[in-house]
């Protein structure tokens, strides 16, 4: 006898249609899962723009300023960390890329000075919280630290994901001369970082620092665990050239690393880059942009 012929082992007539809701619903629980993590991966940089500075021959300000939005704008740059810039030529990039931005004037803290600024993509974050301090013993006003020639000072972020994720972002731009002020300054970083960080959210550092890896200022900043530098942290080979700063310098790469983006343990970098894009022969600014491919929050 044939069992599967047999009307005495005949399958009952199942309407299959009543397996198709849960498989559906299970591949779109995936999808959401897999757009949800897609979203989470943002582009952070740091950028020395150089100060709109009338006796840059061949290099002024005017000229470089829309290569310069151009550069941020095609590497799809969602957070920037820029320092040296001046109230009007963030102004600009302001309207250039249609981003808002943060900072004060490290003069008197309001618009006179360089600024060390930090522009978002406002379709992918919620500022919640901002403030600047001076690398100073007293940073709580414009101020001058230690054997530095020039005030300094940290603008900061507490921003919020469209994910509900929320991460700070410090910007600092160092002395270019007093290295006590250098080595100070990180250790007032990593204090306050600390202090204003209370929940241990993820934390981004981006700067020009004015040091190499091998200063006293930079073991300060990775010595304790906290923060890590990126380019080490990074899943991927770094791209790009090794140094940073190019006084403008078309002939000759740069060695000298001096702008850095460092991370703490809630933030994930898959790449890492120094970009030498120009037009012309010529570059938007004396530094190249680094920039960084994250995670934040929980992965």
């Amino acid at each position: 006898m044939n069992i599967f012929t047999s009307s005495r082992f005949k399958l009952p007539n199942l309407n299959l249609s009543i397996f198709k809701l849960p498989v559906i619903l299970i591949m779109f629980t995936f999808l959401q899962a897999e757009t949800s993590m897609a979203q989470e991966k943002y582009n952070i940089a740091t950028y020395n723009i150089r100060y709109a500075n009338p006796n840059d021959e061949g290099n002024l300000w005017e000229d470089r300023a829309p290569h310069l939005i151009n550069l941020i704008r095609f590497h799809e740059m969602d957070i920037v960390g820029i320092q040296e810039g001046l109230f009007n030529q963030l102004e600009m990039i302001k309207e250039g890329l249609n981003f808002p931005y943060i900072g004060v004037g490290r003069d008197t803290g309001k618009k006179e000075g360089e600024f060390s600024a930090v522009f978002y993509n406002p379709e992918k974050f919620t500022l919640l919280e901002q403030n600047t301090f001076w690398l100073s013993p007293t940073p709580e006003k414009p101020s001058k630290g230690w054997d530095a020639s020039l005030n300094r000072i940290c603008t900061w972020g507490k921003f919020k994901t469209q994910e509900g994720q929320e991460f700070y972002v410090f910007n600092v731009h160092y002395d270019h001369r007093g290295q006590k002020a250098r080595e100070e300054s990180s250790k007032l970083i990593i204090q306050k970082i600390q202090a204003i960080n209370t929940q241990n959210l993820p934390s981004i550092l981006t700067g020009d620092f004015n040091i190499e890896d091998d200063n006293p200022a930079y073991k300060e900043i990775i010595k304790g665990g906290s923060m890590k530098d990126s380019k080490m942290e990074s899943k991927n080979p770094p791209y790009g050239p090794l140094g940073t700063f190019t006084a403008f310098e078309w002939d000759m790469l740069p060695e000298k690393r001096i702008d850095y983006i460092f991370v703490n343990d809630g933030v994930s970098v898959t790449h890492q880059g120094t970009l030498s894009d120009n037009y012309g022969k010529k570059y938007p600014s004396d530094h190249f942009p680094v920039m960084v491919k994250v995670s934040i929050g929980n992965q």
